[in-house]
């Protein structure tokens, strides 16, 4: 059985097949592939993060380069990617501070072009620190509120 390849095409197929060689008393070849799905599933949660972690720092580029622009979207969205990466990490406990801080400079170059194509103009941050990405609190002090109709 090649482990390592079903694990990357389906965790749920693996899992599977992890079952059957377990029901018929092979434990090695069980072990093997027990491993591998964590490896995959580790994988999979890495790219997630990254994927969250480039679309908050998309968001907080646009937050810096264009405060006339800034709306309750970007805010939303700066906050649920916050709220995904924290998920992620309490599901995936080996996804650290230093593991997000690793692949920081790669997701920041990737946030910035996008960043760029979305704004139609060069950012103006040159780097994102820690504090601006994850605590730093975006309000919307001077947004209007909606205005309701009144019905007659």
């Amino acid at each position: 059985m090649n482990w390592q390849e079903l694990a990357a095409s389906s965790h749920y197929q693996t899992a599977v097949a992890v079952n059957h060689a377990l029901r018929e008393g092979r434990i090695d070849e069980a072990m093997v592939g027990i491993e591998e799905l964590i490896e995959a599933l580790t994988r999979s949660d890495k790219r997630a993060l990254k994927s969250h972690l480039v679309r908050l720092m998309v968001h907080v580029i646009k937050w810096h380069t264009q405060p006339l622009r800034r709306s309750r979207s970007w805010r939303g969205t700066i906050n649920s990617a916050r709220r995904e990466i924290r998920a992620i990490q309490e599901d995936t406990p080996s996804l650290t501070r230093a593991v997000i801080e690793a692949q920081w400079d790669d997701c920041f170059e990737t946030a910035k072009e996008e960043a760029e194509i979305q704004m139609n103009q060069e950012p103006e941050l040159t780097s994102i620190s820690w504090a601006q990405a994850f605590e730093e609190p975006y309000e919307l002090e001077s947004l209007p509120k909606p205005t309701r109709r009144r019905k007659r």
